[in-house]
C-alpha cells in the first residue's frame, strides 16, 4: 500500500498536495480499496465555499456510497474531469490521474493540523 511522505492525510481517508495556496485533494490508497470497483464521482460543489470537514461531494463504488469531506476550509475551484468518463483512475492511480479537486485554502494554519504519514499509518494500523 502506498503513502506519499509529502501528501497530509485526513482521518476520513482523503489526502492533500498543498501547491501554494491550492490544494489537490483525492482518497488515499486504503480508501479506495477499502470502497472497491469506484464506479462514479459526484462533486457538485465546484465554484462554493466549503467549510473544513463539510461534505464536497460522493465516491459510489459498486457496494456503496461514501461521503468525501473537505480536509480545508476553501473554495472548490475545479472537479478532475478524466473521472467523468474514467472514475476507476481512483482506484488505479489514487496518488496521481486520480485526484478529485482543487481548492483554494483559505486558512493555511488548517493544513497543520491535517496528519502526517506515519500518523495517517497509525490511524489505519499499518
Amino acid at each position: 500500500m502506498n503513502f506519499p511522505a509529502e501528501l497530509k492525510y485526513t482521518k476520513d481517508h482523503e489526502w492533500v498536495k498543498v501547491e501554494g495556496d491550492i490544494a489537490i485533494i483525492g482518497i488515499t490508497d486504503f480508501a479506495q480499496g477499502e470502497l472497491g470497483d469506484i464506479v462514479y464521482i459526484d462533486v457538485n460543489s465546484v465554484t462554493q465555499d466549503i467549510a473544513k470537514e463539510a461534505v464536497f461531494g460522493t465516491i459510489e463504488a459498486v457496494k456503496t456510497v461514501s461521503d468525501l469531506f473537505m480536509p480545508v476550509t476553501g473554495k472548490v475551484l475545479e472537479l478532475n474531469s478524466k473521472l467523468d468518463s474514467a472514475p476507476e483512475l481512483v482506484n488505479s492511480d489514487p496518488y496521481g490521474d486520480g485526484w478529485i479537486v482543487k481548492a483554494t485554502i483559505a486558512n493555511p494554519s488548517e493544513v497543520d493540523t491535517l496528519l502526517s504519514v506515519d500518523d495517517y499509518k497509525k490511524l489505519i494500523g499499518h
